[in-house]
C-alpha cells in the first residue's frame, strides 16, 4: 500500500510541475528569452526532485510541494484587465442599451480587411428596431484544424440589416492565438458586434477560411431573448473583464449557457468542444432549418466562394444567404427587387 501511495504522490507532482512549467511559459510577462530561462529552471528543478523523491528523500517530495503551494498562489492572484495594449480588432467590446423597443449598440465593427492585420479601422454606434427582429443564423468557420472552428451568431431585422456576435480571445498588439495557451489564462475574452461585410468578409476573403452559414429555427420571442442575453454579457464583460477558457469561456460554450439561460433545453454533448462538428449537434436538437437533411444544410450553407465574390458589396448579408436553406423568401425578395 505504501508503494503504491509513493507511486501516486509522484505521480500527481510530476503532473503538478508540468501544469506549472507550462504555466509559467504562457503567463510569465517577460520577454521569451527570459521565460525560457524560466522554464528551464524550473524543469530542471523538477528533474532533480523527482529523482530524489523517487530515491525516497521525503523532502523533495516537500519541497515540490511548496513551489507547487506558492505557484498556485501567484496563479489565483492573475486579474483580467481592461487597460492593455490590444489589438485594433478588439480594442473595444460591444455594449448595447434598450429603449422604447429599439436596441442601440455601441462599438459595432465595421472593418475593411485588407490583410489578417491590417484594415480600415471603424467602429459605429447602431440601432435595431427590435419588432423587425426574425432571423437568427449560426455561422461556423474553419480553418483545416480537425475539430477545430469559430462560431459567430448573426441577428436579422427583416432581411435587411443584420448584426453578427462573436466571441474572441482579447489579443494584444502583434499577438498570435494559442489554443493551449487559452488553458492558462493568457487571454482576456471579448464579445464583438460587428457588421457581417467585416465578420464574414474577414474570415472568408481575407483568411480564406471554410465559412457555412445555417438558419436556426426559432421564435421570435426566443431569439429576442437570445439578442438581448448576448447583450447582456457584453454589458457585463465590459463591466468586469474575464479570462478566455479553451474549453468553459469560449465562442460555443458561452452560447450555450445563454440559450440555457433564456430556457432552452440543451444536452450536453461532446460536439459542444468538437466545434466544427456543432452543426450536428444543432440539427440533433432541432434547432436548424427544417425540411432538409444535415447534408443539404451543410451543402447549402457553404457561403466562403459567394462571400469572396462580392466581399464589401453594400447587398453582402443579402448576397451570401442566396441558395441557403431558409433563406428562400430573402431569394425571392431579390428577384422581384430586380425586375
Amino acid at each position: 500500500m505504501a508503494q503504491v501511495i509513493g507511486i501516486l504522490v509522484t505521480l500527481l507532482l510530476t503532473l503538478g510541475m508540468a501544469w506549472g512549467a507550462a504555466a509559467l511559459w504562457f503567463r510569465l510577462p517577460w520577454s521569451r528569452n527570459q521565460r525560457r530561462v524560466a522554464v528551464a529552471g524550473w524543469g530542471i528543478a523538477a528533474l532533480v526532485l523527482l529523482w530524489l523523491g523517487v530515491r525516497g528523500q521525503w523532502l523533495a517530495n516537500a519541497t515540490q510541494l511548496l513551489l507547487l503551494v506558492g505557484l498556485t498562489t501567484w496563479w489565483f492572484r492573475l486579474r483580467p484587465a481592461h487597460d492593455r495594449p490590444w489589438s485594433d480588432d478588439v480594442a473595444c467590446l460591444a455594449t448595447g442599451e434598450v429603449r422604447d423597443n429599439r436596441l442601440t449598440m455601441h462599438h459595432v465593427r465595421d472593418f475593411d480587411w485588407r490583410t489578417r492585420d491590417d484594415a480600415e479601422v471603424r467602429w459605429e454606434k447602431r440601432s435595431y428596431d427590435l419588432d423587425r427582429l426574425d432571423s437568427v443564423d449560426m455561422i461556423v468557420s474553419s480553418w483545416g484544424r480537425p475539430g477545430v472552428a469559430h462560431v459567430m451568431v448573426s441577428f436579422g431585422f427583416e432581411g435587411e440589416t443584420f448584426v453578427v456576435f462573436s466571441v474572441e480571445v482579447r489579443r494584444l498588439k502583434g499577438e498570435r492565438f494559442s489554443e493551449i495557451g487559452g488553458f492558462f489564462r493568457q487571454y482576456e475574452l471579448a464579445i464583438v458586434a460587428a457588421d457581417e461585410r467585416d465578420a464574414v468578409g474577414l474570415r472568408s476573403k481575407v483568411r480564406g477560411e471554410r465559412v457555412s452559414l445555417f438558419r436556426l429555427r426559432m421564435p421570435q420571442s426566443a431569439m429576442r431573448s437570445l439578442l438581448l442575453a448576448y447583450v447582456d454579457e457584453a454589458n457585463a464583460l465590459a463591466e468586469s473583464p474575464r479570462f478566455y477558457n479553451t474549453i468553459t469561456a469560449n465562442c460555443t460554450t458561452l452560447i450555450f449557457a445563454m440559450a440555457r439561460g433564456i430556457g432552452a433545453r440543451l444536452p450536453l454533448d461532446y460536439r459542444l468542444l468538437v466545434t466544427d462538428r456543432l452543426p450536428g449537434y444543432a440539427f440533433k436538437v432541432g434547432g436548424l432549418w427544417p425540411g432538409f437533411t444535415l447534408s443539404e444544410l451543410e451543402a447549402g450553407g457553404r457561403i466562403d466562394e459567394r462571400a469572396r465574390r462580392v466581399h464589401r458589396a453594400p447587398d453582402f448579408s443579402q448576397r451570401i444567404r442566396q441558395g441557403v436553406p431558409g433563406w428562400e423568401s430573402l431569394d425571392r425578395k431579390s428577384l422581384a427587387q430586380r425586375q
